[in-house]
């Protein structure tokens, strides 16, 4: 029995760590929080610093590795270039300009401000750089805004972040013997990535679809899987073996899979075993965060939490308004993105490793990082209920006329706009062109930039600007118009502008699309009757066509 006591351990210290990720990811679901902010707050529960219950620290670390692999395996899969083009220039130059400054104020915060050593103050800008993928889809999704305006630039701006982290764990080996010779390590480095990435490719085109072929036509739905392990393990072990970070391998194998015909297949197999490893490397997280850390170093913690939230905040409203987005979503954006994301514990770790910072820096980062993701859902909730209230006042208001004149067709006086159309996406697009067909007068209304080129390109009247405030609408001649249709997938754009738009006409009848019984009960309250839920017509839809096809 005695030599199986550390099988024994082992199996304990698994079922230990998946039933509390249990435990603690129902409990946040229950409290509507993301789930991951339960794995983190469990793992500190149960790890060494409070109750103790795991012991085995060299098991848990080996399947938190497995789990950064495998996300940033399934990362390369499911990356796309058409994702950054859907909010065009904001998304790609826009994301850029966010982790470059981001990065230069958190370098030159920890030198002159912290009084941190060069090295300590760059990976302090790399990891202040970088949020949380995972806490804002999730956040997102459960706030049915993943389609919204900032839903949008969020991911465009995320999926940019979670790039860079490749070139950051690349760079971050050198920061331990940065004082030596920098410009050659560097070179080394990168020639080292060169001639991996090389390989990689070379592989990809002629050794992967013959071994894939192969494997995919034994029709084993297990040795399928056990293939893409090993290219994904192998591809991690490879790049470790060429003194690069385990993540950049996994990464590429996943972006040359994603080329071949078994990219779908590949996804839908590893997911499920990514989502466990995963939760584990979350829960492992948080078993690195001490209780008494923050209690005894509050007021530098405090400070630091502080200064990230001050500065990725400001950073990130500025490049989203320079970019020619109002107010409203600069504030939404900005606090969606304002926390610390999971690779930067990883990156934390690594400079611990190479001992760019101590064991109590390296507590800072990790509690400062953590209640910055406790905060982020909580932050953007408050935003969006200060937005109903004062949004159209001061906060979130768009200048009045010099604005929305930029890339607006002003509505004639003599010829008053019967339809106001509050939103360019799909929907908005279908309703202008049956509008137009039927020779009915209307005006489109959008608060993003992209979209109303669209409406310029093709000569559709059209007003720039937040539909929820009371200058961008009397532009629009609400007060002379017959109807307002509202297409927004943002469940608080919807209400904000019904509730703006009856201010300024009351007698004007309102067609509003809804995702959720909150909203509507609100819209209803207001008056506005004529709501349109997508999902439930397309429940309906698809109703019609099963019984006509079973008659």
């Amino acid at each position: 029995m005695e030599e199986l006591g550390p099988v024994t351990s082992a199996v304990t210290s698994i079922a230990i760590l998946l039933a509390a990720a249990l435990v603690g990811g129902m409990i946040a679901h229950r409290l509507r929080q993301p789930v991951i902010l339960g794995y983190l707050v469990i793992g500190v529960v149960v790890g060494p610093h409070a109750l103790g219950l795991v012991g085995d620290r060299n098991l848990v670390e080996a399947a938190a590795t497995m789990g950064v692999a495998l996300l940033m395996f399934t990362l390369g899969l499911e990356i796309s270039i058409s994702q950054l083009r859907q909010v065009g220039r904001v998304g790609l130059w826009g994301g850029i300009a966010q982790i470059v400054i981001t990065f230069g104020f958190g370098l030159l915060i920890g030198v002159s401000l912290l009084h941190w050593s060069l090295t300590q103050a760059v990976l302090f800008g790399l990891i202040v750089s970088l949020s949380s993928t995972a806490v804002c889809f999730k956040t997102l999704m459960e706030r049915g805004e993943l389609n919204s305006v900032h839903g949008r630039i969020m991911i465009a701006i995320l999926i940019l972040q979670d790039i860079s982290v490749l070139v950051m764990t690349v760079v971050l080996p050198l920061l331990g013997g940065a004082e030596q010779n920098l410009p050659l390590a560097l070179a080394m480095a990168v020639g080292k990535a060169a001639l991996f990435i090389g390989i990689t490719l070379v592989s990809g085109l002629w050794l992967l679809p013959w071994l894939m072929g192969r494997v995919g036509g034994v029709r084993s739905r297990e040795l399928f899987l056990l293939t893409v392990l090993v290219l994904c393990l192998g591809a991690a072990v490879g790049t470790q073996i060429f003194g690069l970070s385990m993540v950049f391998g996994a990464f590429l194998i996943g972006l040359v899979l994603r080329e071949s015909r078994f990219a779908h297949q590949a996804l839908a197999e590893v997911t499920p075993l990514r989502d466990i490893f995963a939760t584990l490397f979350f829960v492992s997280l948080g078993m690195l965060l001490d209780p008494r850390f923050i209690i005894e170093h509050w007021p530098s913690v405090l400070m630091v939490v502080i200064i990230i939230l001050a500065v990725k905040s400001a950073i990130i409203f500025g490049i989203v308004r320079f970019f020619g987005y109002s107010g409203r979503i600069g504030v939404l954006t900005a606090v969606g993105l304002f926390q610390i994301g999971e690779f930067g514990f990883i990156l934390a770790q690594g400079g611990l490793d190479i001992g760019i910072i101590s064991d109590q820096m390296h507590s800072l980062l990790l509690a400062s990082a953590t209640i910055t993701m406790l905060l982020s859902p909580l932050a953007l909730a408050l935003a969006s209920r200060l937005y109903l209230k004062i949004g159209s006042v001061i906060v979130f208001g768009r200048p009045p006329a010099e604005k929305v004149s930029l890339a607006s067709t002003p509505v004639s006086s003599e010829e008053p706009t019967r339809v106001v159309v509050a939103g360019y996406g799909r929907i908005g697009q279908n309703i202008a062109r049956r509008l137009q067909d039927a020779s009915i007068p209307y005006t489109i209304i959008d608060i993003d930039p992209e979209r109303i080129s669209d409406a310029r390109s093709v000569g559709r009247p059209r007003i720039y600007g937040d539909a929820s405030n009371p200058h961008v609408l009397a532009n629009a001649g609400l007060d002379k118009a017959r109807t307002l249709v509202v297409t927004f997938p943002d469940p608080l754009a919807v209400v904000a502008t019904a509730k703006t738009a009856l201010e300024i006409n009351p007698k004007l009848k309102i067609i509003a699309r809804v995702h959720r019984m909150r909203e509507a009960e609100q819209l209803k309250s207001m008056g506005v009757e004529d709501l349109v839920s997508p999902e439930y017509q397309a429940s309906l839809e698809f109703m019609n066509r099963i019984l006509a096809a079973s008659k």
